[in-house]
C-alpha cells in the first residue's frame, strides 16, 4: 500500500512537470519552433483537428515557419485559424507553402512573458504541493486505521517531501532555462 502511494505521487509529480514544460514550451522566445502552432485546431471534415495533423510544420530559419499542407484545399481555413488565434501571427501563402514569420519581442513583451512563465510555475509548484498533501492524507489514514506504525509514516513522508523537492527544483530549473531563453535578443 505504501509502496502505491510513493509510485502514485511520483507519477502524479512528473506529469506536472511535463504539463508545465507543454505550457512553457507554446510561449514564444523570439525563434520559430513548430511547437508554437500546438494549440491551432482546424474544421476538418466536421472535427476539430490539429494542425499537426493536417500538415507539415517546419522552422524554415530562425524567425519563420514553414506549413505545407497535406490538404492544399484547406490552406485559406489553416491562414485564418493561424490570424484569429491569440498568438499574434500573420501567415503568408507563398505557393503551396504557408509562411508564418515570427515578429521580433519587444522587451515590455518578454518581461510580459517572464510573468506568465512564473504564474505557470507557480501553478505546477502548487500542484505538487497538492499531491504531496493528497498523499500525506493517505499515510495518515494508514496510521489511524492501525495499517502502519509510527516509523513507517514518518520515513514515508519524509520521502514523499524529498519528491516534492526534487520535483519543484526541476520546476525552477525550467523556468530558469525560460527566462533566459525570453531574454536572449
Amino acid at each position: 500500500m505504501i509502496n502505491k502511494i510513493k509510485t502514485d505521487t511520483s507519477e502524479n509529480m512528473k506529469k506536472c512537470i511535463e504539463v508545465f514544460r507543454g505550457r512553457i514550451n507554446k510561449i514564444r522566445t523570439g525563434r520559430a519552433t513548430p511547437s508554437i502552432l500546438d494549440s491551432i485546431l482546424i474544421k476538418y471534415y466536421d472535427n476539430m483537428t490539429p494542425l499537426r495533423q493536417l500538415a507539415s510544420i517546419v522552422t524554415e530559419d530562425s524567425r519563420t515557419l514553414a506549413i505545407t499542407m497535406f490538404d492544399d484545399n484547406m490552406r485559406s481555413t489553416v491562414e485564418k485559424a493561424i490570424r484569429i488565434s491569440d498568438l499574434g501571427l500573420n501567415p503568408i501563402s507563398v505557393g503551396s507553402i504557408i509562411r508564418v514569420p515570427l515578429p521580433p519581442l519587444t522587451e515590455e513583451r518578454r518581461k510580459e512573458l517572464i510573468k506568465t512563465v512564473r504564474v505557470e510555475a507557480e501553478k505546477s509548484r502548487t500542484i505538487v504541493r497538492n499531491i504531496r498533501h493528497d498523499a500525506n492524507k493517505k499515510i495518515k489514514a494508514l496510521l489511524k486505521n492501525s495499517v502502519i506504525g509510527e516509523d513507517k509514516e514518518h520515513n514515508t513522508k519524509d520521502n514523499i517531501q524529498k519528491l516534492t523537492d526534487v520535483h519543484i527544483k526541476k520546476i525552477d530549473a525550467l523556468l530558469a532555462i525560460k527566462e533566459a531563453d525570453l531574454m536572449t535578443f
